[in-house]
């Protein structure tokens, strides 16, 4: 599986989101009760899709099922102006019951079709976490080799072995360590001394 860059940015902050709404400050696990809530908001939430889209996206977490992985894969890896519309993968994810009058709403927006493709390619990438923390390391172990391209270009545009995943690398949904690392790393990223 190749990630692209737009997606491997938005995975991180997908993650950050999910990761800020699964705990209260005592530390219990409040994920469902945040997610409910913000699933009620959605008519306001859906004027942030195009600035900040793993903020909406979340409400549609586990909403999808993946009846056609390989179709998924294949937007992972397109730039965002290359990016399908939900009409153009409805045969590849089905959604979940209860997502559907939220899809509805999300469709009614100018570009709520485009989005609905973002919001089921950020939680295919969140159910396949080992797959994504492999491509998103080795951009980051990469990123100062990307920037050396000829011409100005960037090298990621050129490396077809470059965030290139087997099926081998799948893995079954994140438990509560790989979240815990996976918001380490995030978090180690971003500037900030790591949790022991």
């Amino acid at each position: 599986m190749k990630i692209s860059p737009y997606f491997h940015d938005l995975r991180s902050a997908y993650q950050a989101e999910l990761d800020d709404l699964l705990s209260d400050s005592e530390g219990k696990d409040v994920l469902r009760k945040r997610l409910a809530e913000k699933r009620n908001e959605i008519a306001f939430l859906v004027q942030m899709m195009e600035l900040a889209p793993e903020m909406v996206a979340v409400v549609f977490h586990h909403g999808f099922r993946f009846t056609k992985p390989a179709a998924i894969e294949r937007v992972l890896g397109l730039p965002v102006d290359g990016l399908p519309d939900w009409q153009e993968i409805a045969h590849a994810v089905a959604l979940e019951p209860w997502a559907q009058s939220l899809a509805q709403t999300v469709l009614r927006e100018p570009q709520g079709a485009r989005f609905m493709t973002v919001a089921a390619g950020l939680e295919y990438l969140h159910m396949h976490a080992r797959m994504a923390a492999h491509a998103a390391s080795a951009l980051h172990a990469d990123g100062d080799h990307a920037q050396e391209g000829a011409d100005g270009e960037d090298a990621l545009e050129h490396d077809d072995d470059f965030n290139t995943l087997s099926a081998d690398d799948a893995t079954e949904p994140s438990n509560s360590r790989t979240r815990d690392e996976a918001s380490s790393n995030w978090l180690a990223d971003a500037g900030f001394d790591r949790k022991d």
